[in-house]
């Protein structure tokens, strides 16, 4: 039988833990803290801790394992567009709630929720600037808001854009970030895939150029329009693009998908895009491709191949 030295030994034995634990979940919940403000980031694929500063200085691409993580329209517009040459439009566009839709939030709850969490009136900025000195218009989807969701304010958004980019013989670049159509919008949601169609119709119909970049993740309605409308298409490395999700498709198959499915190389290796590009090149790779597309407007026109000057009969 314990004699009471041996019990009062035993308890602090037992105490000495219990305050262990308590200091270990302390200084965990330190550490998850510290994490939180900003200072550092976890890679989501290899785990590895990054320095903030060197992500963005490596646009949020994991210094280990190549990891894109996912960045929001504002500082995706930081990593394209030339410093001060950024002019926004239509950014007083507010979404509407004309179904007077409603699941386990009203839409206009959950529209105002979004606006006051992302400082964003709906799902995509807009605007003109210059991507290395070069004019473009330039579209970028938020995931941040309801999922990047193309409803009526992204349907027109990005209309009045590739409108108006026509009507200055500018090329258009759209960044696709999205689950699909919004489903509090119903039809009129869909509606917005025709819309910006045809808008990028007559954007071809006059010979200029558009690009779209699929970003994780190109899903739905977006896929099914506008995304795979380019005249050249552009993926981020490991994007997930498709149109109905992996479950829905094997499910209705009863198969098993290869991992692979729906990635930006599956889609790659399918035909649907014509380039993998990672971050840190996009900016220079569009800048390259806006420039070969650029019209002729001087004669004689000389046209500069590596170096050599080759005379060409081509009116601008």
């Amino acid at each position: 039988m314990a004699t009471n030295d041996e019990s009062r030994g035993l308890m602090s034995l037992l105490d000495w833990f219990a305050n262990r634990r308590k200091s270990g979940s302390i200084s965990q919940e330190r550490h998850e803290r510290d994490i939180a403000d900003g200072l550092w980031n976890k890679c989501p694929e290899c785990g590895v801790l990054a320095y903030n500063k060197d992500l963005m200085a490596n646009q949020m691409v994991c210094l280990e394992c190549g990891h894109h993580m996912r960045v929001d329209s504002n500082e995706r517009i930081r990593q394209l567009i030339d410093a001060n040459t950024w002019k926004p439009i239509d950014e007083n566009l507010h979404p509407a709630d004309p179904l007077q839709f409603r699941d386990r939030k009203a839409y206009s709850d959950r529209l105002r929720e979004y606006q006051e969490k992302t400082g964003l009136n709906d799902a995509v900025q807009t605007g003109f600037g210059q991507i290395d000195g070069l004019p473009a218009a330039l579209g970028v989807m938020d995931f941040r808001f309801l999922g990047g969701s193309m409803g009526s304010v992204v349907g027109e958004k990005l209309t009045r854009l590739i409108e108006q980019a026509t009507q200055k013989r500018y090329p258009v670049v759209i960044v696709c970030a999205s689950g699909g159509a919004r489903m509090q919008e119903a039809m009129l949601s869909l509606m917005q895939m025709a819309k910006i169609s045809a808008a990028l119709e007559r954007h071809r119909a006059d010979q200029l150029l558009y690009i779209p970049v699929l970003t994780n993740p190109t899903t739905g309605g977006v896929t099914a329009s506008f995304a795979m409308l380019g005249d050249i298409i552009l993926a981020e490395p490991k994007a997930t693009i498709g149109f109905a999700g992996r479950r829905v498709i094997e499910q209705t198959l009863r198969q098993k998908l290869p991992d692979n499915f729906q990635t930006a190389e599956d889609v790659l290796e399918h035909g649907f895009v014509d380039a993998i590009v990672p971050r840190t090149q996009l900016k220079k790779t569009l800048a390259q491709l806006i420039a070969l597309h650029q019209p002729l407007t001087t004669a004689p026109n000389l046209v500069h191949i590596e170096g050599i000057a080759l005379s060409s009969s081509i009116s601008g």
